[in-house]
């Protein structure tokens, strides 16, 4: 095992990887179907490989050195107290995105309703929707989504999950669900928002995550001006609208937000101390 691990490790290293000793072991978790700890156990305990495990960790440790997502190659992806299904067609989702969906699960608990209202537009994996759907069992929740590829693996997590409280809908979120037109009380969003000339560095986005998950026009705030509309005809007064976006837009998202007639936009920081919510109050 530690010779294993630690020639994956120097093969993720040599590619620029950030964290090989994180990927190495989830990529020996995946094919000895243990959790991190326990390939940490194992690496101290000398624990012996099969020649048929050894080489399909060297050849999934050889497909992440060509910068393919870990979270592809093992097939799934943590969020929360959650483990969803991902793959090709569908955004993998973040680990900044966890604090963004703490803010809506907030302003749901909030809610004096007996059963509240919760949308997700533009749901991807389904990643914000269940984690609502799990942590406010009393809610309804409504994910939205309008990729084929992405509607399919959030249907595949649904059922993964098991929260009967969640329904994964195929639209687009400028016309979704009127019939609930009024009535919700937090709609949240991870929407496409970055400027269609920034390209992302970093290989695993560029050339994995589906373009229509981070693209959002010349500004990057084309979908969250559909999304203010959108969210304004869904929400009741009083109700909570929550972006995730890009760290420099704020002011521009406040802008366009108090233009539209919503109260009290703000802003707030990630733990990295980057500004990466704007939340408003439905008039």
């Amino acid at each position: 095992m530690p010779d294993v691990l630690d020639a994956a490790e120097a093969v993720l290293a040599r590619s620029g990887i950030l964290a090989p000793d994180v990927d190495s072991e989830l990529i020996v978790g995946h094919v000895l179907g243990l959790g991190r700890g326990e390939v940490q156990a194992a690496r101290l305990t000398g624990r012996r490989l099969h020649p048929r495990d050894a080489a399909l960790i060297a050849e999934l440790a050889d497909r992440r050195a060509t910068r393919e997502p870990v979270q592809h190659i093992t097939g799934v992806a943590g969020f929360r107290s959650l483990e969803l299904s991902v793959g090709p067609g569908v955004f993998v989702p973040r680990p900044e995105t966890e604090q963004v969906t703490q803010i809506a699960i907030d302003a749901l608990l909030a809610v004096p309703a007996p059963s509240p209202l919760a949308v997700d537009l533009g749901t991807g994996s389904g990643a914000i929707a269940l984690s609502l759907a799990k942590e406010v069992p009393a809610a309804r929740v409504f994910g939205v989504e309008n990729s084929v590829d992405a509607f399919l693996w959030a249907v595949e997590n649904s059922r993964r999950v098991g929260a009967a409280n969640a329904s994964i809908i195929f639209d687009d979120l400028a016309h979704a669900l009127p019939e609930l037109d009024g009535t919700v009380s937090v709609v949240i969003s991870n929407p496409p928002y970055v400027p269609d000339a920034a390209v992302p560095i970093d290989p695993e986005v560029r050339l994995f995550d589906p373009a229509a998950a981070l693209y959002g026009g010349e500004d990057g705030l084309d979908v969250v001006r559909v999304l203010s509309q959108a969210a304004a005809r869904l929400l009741q007064p009083g109700g909570t609208l929550v972006i995730e976006h890009g760290e420099l837009q704020g002011a521009s998202i406040r802008s366009i937000l108090s233009a539209d007639g919503w109260r009290a936009p703000a802003t707030f920081p990630d733990y990295t101390m980057r500004d990466r919510a704007t939340t408003a109050i439905r008039s």
